[in-house]
Parts: C-alpha cells; structure tokens; sequence
C-alpha cells in the first residue's frame, strides 16, 4: 500500500514513525509547506518523493491514501480533495473547525464510498482500549469522566517548539477528543453540553482556558477542564469514575484511581496509540470495510463542539 503524508511536522513524524513498524505500507510522498524542510524530513525516512502542493502528490500512479497532519483550517477541504482524486484519507483531529465543512466532508465520503478516518487516537491508545473492553463485556459502568487538558502554549508554537502558521484551539481540537471518547465509551449521544471559557488572548485570539460539562444519555457525566496556561506537567489525564472502580489514562498508559499501575501491553499488537491507529487505517482499506473513527462514527462529535461554539457566541 503506498500513502502520502501531508505536513511534516511533529504529528507527520509520530505517524512516520508507526508506518515504519507496519509490513506492507510504503510512504511514497511528503507534502509540506516548505520543500527545503519537508525534503529534509523526506531523506530521513527515505521518503521518494517531495512537495508543496497535495495536488501533485494526489497525481502519483498507485496511491492508495493519504494521511493530512496539516493545519485544522484546511482539514476538510483536503480530505474532501483527497476522495475527489479517487484516494483513501485519513484526517488527523480535527476534522473540521465548523458544523457546515464536517458535514460536508461525510457527503463526500457518501458519494465516492472510500475510507475517510479521522484521528481520534484516544480510541486506539491501549489504556482506553482496556476501559472500552470492559465496558463492553459489562464489567464497569461510567458514572462520571473528569478529563484535564493542560499545555503551556502562550506562544504560536507546536509540540517540536516550532513556531507555527496557524492558530491551535482548545474547543475544535483538544476537546474534540474528549466529547468523541466520552460518546464512544458510554455508547451513547450527548444530550446535554454547556460551556464557559476564559479571557481572549490579545494576539492569538483565541480563549486560554475553557471549562465544558456534557451529560449522556443514561445520565453519565463528563467534566473536562483545558487550558494553554497551564505551567506544569503537559497533556491530558482523564479519570474514568465507574461503578466498579476507577482508571487514570495517560494516554498509552493506565493506572487505578490509586495510582497502581495497570499492564496494558497485551491489549493489542502495539503500545503506540498513533501506530494503532494507522493499522486501523490501513485494514479498513485493504478489507474494504468502514474503520473505528470513520467520519460517519465520529461525526456527532462535531455537531456536540458547533453547538458549544453557538452558545459561546452567544454569550459574547
């Protein structure tokens, strides 16, 4: 299978990096915004080909997909260019940052009938995986998530400390793995959604700090907490509070509630939630099958964040 990857930033790499684990996958392409940087990157994983313009790239003879690590502004408009040059794709989170584009992207991926997948790596992180196992053999119930997002990002830069083009956002990204993860562990739709937030930053524009409530249906609750202030330890932590005990997830790893490790090795064939990720990407191509985090799978997820965006406005 040959793919191109759009965006040789740090999240191009952590995906170069799990594709070099995975048989039978060639990267064939790297497209980024800056040839001297993306061909620099390119000869370090002995990539062939080098560009600036995904169109060029999409014209390659025998390319299967495409991976988009670029800028949230231009997520839906490349996978929808992607599946109309006949490609596979797969969109790093977020799909889109509007209700109108996600939606957009889902028709088209309707209509051409290929795989469309987003990141959503908190499904395929093992220490998620075994709570997911769990609730699914009925072992735990989720009562509440407390979910903390914390980075330190004053500054436009990205997770390499590279300055960056573009402007991160708390509400259309990084929550968006959170009311994602909440709908797929509880299994249900968010029928409830509030949310404030702090002061707009003068330069980047955008809120530093935000606090989301969502609710589901069997009345299960999620409080999620993010903020680009935060000086300390970096990332996300989520707490799942069951009926049946609790689980701290950091990422690939998982803990109880009293920070007792928990071995996650043998959940699956890798401890990297982007290399799994891009297994899942890969089979549901090969098998011609709909892959966990199809646009379809995750779409609601976008409808939950326009909603919380609508009610932002409002209160403005």
């Amino acid at each position: 299978m040959n793919v191109a990857i759009a965006g040789p930033g740090a999240f191009g790499i952590k995906h170069l990096d799990g594709i070099a684990k995975i048989d039978d996958v060639n990267v064939v392409a790297l497209i980024g915004r800056s040839l001297e940087k993306t061909q620099k990157v390119a000869d370090k994983y002995n990539v062939p080909h080098a560009y600036t313009d995904l169109a060029e790239a999409l014209k390659l003879p025998d390319l299967d997909a495409v991976i988009l690590c670029t800028p949230t502004q231009v997520h839906a408009t490349q996978a929808i260019q992607c599946m109309q040059a006949g490609v596979n794709v797969q969109v790093e989170i977020p799909l889109a940052d509007s209700w109108e584009e996600a939606q957009a992207v889902q028709r088209v991926q309707q209509k051409t009938g290929l795989v469309c997948m987003v990141g959503h790596t908190r499904r395929f992180n093992p220490s998620h995986q075994l709570v997911h196992n769990k609730i699914q053999a009925g072992e735990i119930t989720i009562q509440q998530m407390d979910v903390q997002t914390y980075f330190f990002r004053r500054t436009n830069m990205n997770a390499l400390g590279e300055p960056r083009s573009w402007t991160d956002h708390l509400l259309w990204h990084h929550a968006a793995h959170t009311v994602d993860l909440f709908r797929y562990q509880t299994g249900e739709e968010v029928i409830q959604a509030n949310v404030v937030q702090g002061p707009i930053h003068p330069h980047l524009g955008i809120s530093m700090d935000m606090s989301i409530q969502l609710k589901s249906t069997s009345g299960a609750i999620c409080t999620l907490s993010l903020s680009f202030n935060n000086d300390g330890p970096l990332g996300t932590v989520f707490r799942y509070i069951c009926d049946n005990g609790t689980y701290i997830a950091r990422y690939d790893d998982l803990f109880t509630g009293k920070e007792e490790a928990i071995d996650v090795s043998q959940v699956d064939v890798s401890m990297n939630g982007i290399e799994l990720q891009d297994r899942e990407f890969f089979a549901a191509i090969k098998e011609g099958r709909e892959p966990n985090s199809s646009v379809g799978k995750v779409l609601n997820c976008y409808k939950v964040l326009h909603d919380l965006e609508q009610q932002l406005n409002s209160a403005i």
